[in-house]
């Protein structure tokens, strides 16, 4: 995604956790399962330039949503995680539905290329 020197800082909630940060940041009611706070937008971008800003996972959620799915915590986490990290390159899926079709393409590029390093180092 061409920012290999990139730093992001992950933080792992609970509900009640993100659903206070929602509430706080976003003025959003309920807990989420995943928000990020993008730190290369605004005034004070110079200030560390390589760092892509925070993503706040509810554990609770993935694992609640992992079950259902069909897969596993791990996959649940990694596609959350990959979801705010996009975030945090621009990449946007409630505005129109095309940046939605383009993030959804991006997130499936980036997983499949998450689970072929994974099975490299399992093989």
């Amino acid at each position: 995604m061409d920012c290999p020197e990139a730093e992001l800082s992950i933080l792992l909630v609970d509900d009640q956790q993100i659903e206070k940060i929602n509430l706080e940041y976003l003025n959003r009611e309920g807990p989420t399962n995943v928000i990020a706070f993008p730190m290369r937008e605004g005034e004070f971008i110079e200030l560390a330039p390589h760092l892509l800003g925070d993503v706040v996972i509810s554990v609770e959620a993935a694992c609640r949503e992992a079950n259902p799915a069909g897969i596993s915590l791990q996959k649940r986490f990694d596609q959350l995680l990959i979801h705010g990290i996009l975030h945090l390159m621009g990449y946007d899926h409630e505005k129109t539905q095309k940046e939605a079709r383009r993030m959804e393409k991006k997130s499936s590029e980036l997983m499949k290329m998450l689970d072929s390093a994974a099975d490299n180092l399992n093989n």
